[in-house]
């Protein structure tokens, strides 16, 4: 799928792939029903690599780099993250922001020209909920199963939605109600709620 068949898609599965040696991620149009269609997106996080950076291709094969994303600074709780094309354009950049995301994890998400994007977990119970269980003892091993939500916003318009699935996989939906952000933008940030989470 090229780049303008993919902008024209408003919703997307993301699924995590858990494997002994890496962290694979999944991205595929949502069809009418909810379920699967085609891919879109794969990328792959060896458990041993730097987590600050990641290549993601148009699929599984990994012949076609769609984007990448890296950090700007390494091991730095606040960084920026720069989303490039496959020629290393500049697409856009997104970011945690650490104080408010203390009791509420709270991302800056910006399309330079276009749109600066405000992502919040919708829930501040399961916000609270999920910082808690980060802390209890031998749960490393179990995932947080409960759903949690983040909503990109422009002041009060909603652009970007991205819900997570009940269960013990990681699974999410990716719902586009901007027509002008940048697909492959809203795919690494999708991906990085996953990946970069407990960062």
């Amino acid at each position: 799928m090229d780049n303008a068949q993919l902008q024209a898609h408003e919703r997307f599965n993301v699924r995590q792939k858990m494997t002994f040696m890496a962290n694979q991620y999944v991205v595929t149009v949502a069809r009418p029903d909810g379920s699967e269609g085609e891919v879109v997106a794969y990328a792959q996080q060896k458990r041993t690599a730097i987590k600050e950076e990641m290549t993601v291709y148009s699929d599984e094969s990994k012949k076609t780099v769609l984007f990448t994303f890296k950090a700007r600074q390494l091991l730095d709780v606040g960084a920026t993250y720069d989303v490039r094309d496959e020629a290393g354009n500049p697409i856009g950049t997104f970011r945690k922001e650490f104080a408010a995301s203390l009791l509420r994890s709270t991302w800056t998400l910006d399309q330079p020209g276009t749109t600066q994007l405000t992502g919040r977990e919708r829930n501040r119970f399961v916000a609270v909920l999920r910082r808690v269980w980060e802390f209890l003892p031998l749960v490393d091993f179990l995932p947080f199963a409960w759903p949690y939500h983040f909503d990109f916003t422009e002041g009060d318009k909603r652009s970007m939605a991205v819900d997570k699935k009940f269960g013990l996989r990681d699974r999410y939906v990716l719902d586009m109600a901007n027509p002008d952000l940048d697909r492959r933008l809203a795919i690494a940030q999708a991906v990085a709620l996953d990946a970069l989470q407990s960062r």
